[in-house]
């Protein structure tokens, strides 16, 4: 690390857990991060500032004035331009020695498995039900950590399935696919604002946690948070033995 780089990243440097060697880790890290709205935002900036060396984004849509509710990474001048610019153009201003890459298009099977060999890190902060499972099934194949956060109205959601510990769950476990919910977007239903950044900051913190290996991360455990209470509540999650996606 240069000069200007231990006097940015000192107060993670000054933590016994990190420290050099795991700045190192982090700096070194690759995350890929799927949707760049509500949850992607604070996530992204989040790890931009924390000195992550590359962060790809995907997301297909574009900066809508609805956004700006929630969505920390855009501004007004940004609206009808594509999200992923817009957020890119964010990380670039918080942190330049960060390498963002940008993929304006649908995280697709195609995608997923050209780009997640090599990444270390996956964060799903998407809305929409197939996309998280086509992540999840992705994630199994190829080995790689996934951080999934969600929040609706009041109500979020964050865990982490790591296939690399076959005794712990896949989101499939827990969420089958072939049962799949109704469709609840915040277009219909709304979002409180502080909540996806509650949850987006969380999955950061995760993401930093698996970079680095500081503390338990959240596999095999789904917190909900109540935001009407600021309540959490922790569900243990088992594997399903006979599960579509990761079942043997």
């Amino acid at each position: 690390m240069q000069d200007d780089e231990l006097l940015r990243y000192s107060r993670h440097i000054l933590l016994d857990e990190i420290g050099i060697e795991g700045q190192c880790k982090i700096i070194q890290g690759h995350v890929l991060i799927i949707g760049t709205g509500g949850l992607g935002s604070p996530a992204a900036m989040y790890l931009a500032c924390a000195g992550v060396g590359h962060i790809s984004l995907i997301d297909h849509d574009s900066v809508d004035l609805t956004n700006l509710q929630r969505q920390i990474a855009h501004r007004t001048v940004n609206v009808g331009q594509p999200k992923v610019e817009s957020a890119a153009a964010t990380l670039a201003s918080l942190n330049p020695w960060v390498q963002v890459s940008v993929f304006n298009q649908r995280a697709d099977a195609a995608f997923l498995d050209t780009h997640l060999p090599t990444v270390d890190v996956v964060l799903d902060c998407c809305d929409n039900f197939a996309t998280r499972q086509a992540v999840n099934a992705a994630c199994v194949r190829h080995g790689k950590p996934l951080v999934s956060g969600a929040a609706i109205r009041f109500d979020g959601q964050i865990s982490v399935y790591d296939p690399r510990n076959r005794q712990h769950p896949c989101y499939a476990c827990v969420f089958p696919p072939e049962a799949a919910p109704t469709e609840v977007q915040c277009a219909t239903m709304g979002v409180f604002a502080p909540l996806v950044g509650i949850v987006g900051a969380m999955q950061a913190a995760e993401a930093l946690k698996l970079l680095t290996g500081v503390g338990r991360s959240l596999t095999g455990r789904l917190l909900m948070l109540d935001g009407r209470a600021m309540e959490w509540t922790e569900l243990q999650v088992p594997r399903n033995p006979q599960c579509s996606v990761c079942g043997t």
